[in-house]
């Protein structure tokens, strides 16, 4: 079950039973299946928080996975800064919504398993983010 969590932000999301199909779509694509996946959606502010409380971290970033999986079953909250998604879309010159979906399917591949901390990682995760970002266009 896929649930939505608002955190210190105003932001709206209006794709919410699009994005839980999608993700469902997803995970099977995988061989996963989709358990207790939370995504709270923040401001810059409240991701920087949890960053510092918990990774120790003191930087602003746009999504912080933590993973609960079990075997094939994922699970996990997603923080998701919707300030740093947006100021993205700015830079990398792309519509915000298409952005958060970006960050909202890298946060469920690193629960799948994928890592991004090389160069080859990273392009893959690319190539897989691009991938089903445009499956996303078919989900109703």
């Amino acid at each position: 079950m896929v649930s939505y969590h608002f955190e210190d932000t105003s932001f709206s999301f209006k794709y919410r039973t699009r994005t839980r199909r999608w993700l469902k779509i997803v995970a099977e694509s995988e061989i996963r299946k989709i358990g207790e996946l939370s995504i709270i959606f923040c401001s810059d502010n409240y991701i920087l928080d949890v960053n510092n409380k918990f990774l120790g971290h003191d930087y602003f970033t746009d999504i912080i996975t933590f993973d609960y999986c079990e075997g094939d079953v994922l699970s996990g909250d997603l923080f998701i800064s919707v300030d740093t998604v947006r100021e993205n879309a700015r830079e990398y010159g792309t519509e915000f919504d298409n952005e958060l979906s970006r960050v909202i399917v890298h946060g469920l591949l690193h629960l799948i398993g994928y890592d991004d901390h090389t160069e080859d990682e990273k392009k893959l995760m690319r190539k897989k983010e691009d991938y089903y970002l445009s499956l996303l266009e078919h989900v109703q």
